[in-house]
């Protein structure tokens, strides 16, 4: 045979060999780089998420919650602590009464542990949760006792049914009324985190909602709602000591977002406007206005940080009057008089206590 014959063979059998080879390393490796590949990912072998505890709840630190506006973001930040995150559906300069959501927003209930909203106060939200299939929320109507709207507590011969209202605010809706089928919250004032008793009741109900979503976070739930409860205690001590003896009750407001707080600590809210801030005063409810103010000895037209405050500034300069900020606590902006829930409610009592002379 010739040579070149003898290595042409040679050099097959080498190539046969190298690609046996090649094969048995391939074999080799696929299972291994599926296995990086996962782990790269950070999956695991069953499907699961390395986030996930063994009980399918997301691990400490994890936790996702979505809160509709303002006063319920803060609760929930202040419950959950280090145990995830919480985003807010209302940016912070947004009238919540007008809120409009995006596409990404109403996409991010469906990812979120847990979602806390107040039902009927909100449509555009009560929509995204349907929408979005959300499973896990928290409806704080269900919680706290919401009150009818403050009708004809601006005038002095409708005005003055405190007692019914505060007998209700004890008694209140039938603990189960809010969570029936179909219940109608268009008939509530959904002011209620004027007032840090009810605003404690939600924190309660925070801490049951989310120590099943963190189970592993149970012991620091408890002590941080222990800590909010304190403090919202410590804060309604200091409204109900700071306004007991003032020269007046009555106070004007832009709109009705105060009267939770009013029944709470024996004021009178006179709201230009009703509970929406966008509802123009006609000119006979601003005569009554002028009236109700000059009866009463009022010194300080409120208006508020969100809304135009040009009805107040004129009825004010109408009747030589002052102008003052009292903030309904539905965003925080750098115009606030505080920077989170306890302080602006805290630049709230100062206001109304110079605004009615309290001692």
């Amino acid at each position: 045979m010739p040579a070149g014959a003898v290595v042409g063979v040679a050099d097959l059998t080498n190539r046969r060999d190298v690609l046996i080879m090649i094969l048995m390393l391939k074999r080799l490796l696929l299972p291994l780089s599926a296995v990086l590949l996962l782990s790269a990912c950070g999956g695991a072998p069953d499907g699961g998420s390395p986030a996930d505890s063994p009980s399918g709840a997301p691990a400490t630190g994890s936790a996702k919650v979505v809160a509709a506006f303002y006063p319920l973001e803060w609760a929930s930040s202040q419950m959950l602590g280090d145990a995830g995150t919480v985003d807010t559906l209302t940016a912070p300069r947004v009238e919540p009464h007008d809120l409009e959501l995006s596409p990404r927003q109403i996409a991010s209930l469906a990812d979120a542990d847990l979602v806390v909203y107040l039902k009927g106060f909100q449509p555009a939200v009560d929509s995204a949760i349907e929408q979005s299939g959300a499973k896990n929320v928290l409806d704080v109507s269900g919680v706290v006792d919401l009150l009818p709207p403050p009708e004809g507590h601006s005038h002095d011969e409708e005005g003055d049914d405190h007692d019914e209202a505060d007998h209700d605010e004890e008694e209140g809706h039938d603990e189960d009324g809010h969570e029936e089928e179909g219940h109608d919250h268009g008939d509530v004032d959904p002011h209620f985190w004027q007032d840090p008793q009810r605003m404690a009741a939600v924190v309660t109900a925070l801490e049951d909602k989310l120590g099943a979503v963190v189970p592993d976070a149970a012991s620091s739930l408890t002590a941080n709602a222990d800590a909010v409860v304190a403090e919202l205690t410590k804060l309604d001590g200091e409204f109900t000591s700071g306004l007991a003896s003032c020269e007046r009750a009555e106070f004007i407001t832009t709109h009705e977002a105060f009267n939770y707080l009013a029944l709470r600590y024996g004021l009178t809210e006179i709201g230009i406007s009703g509970i929406n801030p966008d509802a123009e005063p006609s000119p006979a409810r601003i005569a009554e206005i002028h009236e109700e103010a000059k009866a009463h000895g009022v010194t300080t037209i409120f208006f508020e940080t969100l809304t135009s405050p040009a009805v107040a500034e004129a009825i004010a300069g109408d009747l030589g009057l002052k102008t003052a900020v009292l903030d309904p606590l539905e965003g925080v902006t750098e115009n606030s008089p505080g920077t989170d829930y306890p302080s602006i409610m805290r630049a709230n009592l100062e206001a109304l206590r110079a605004a009615n002379g309290c001692q």
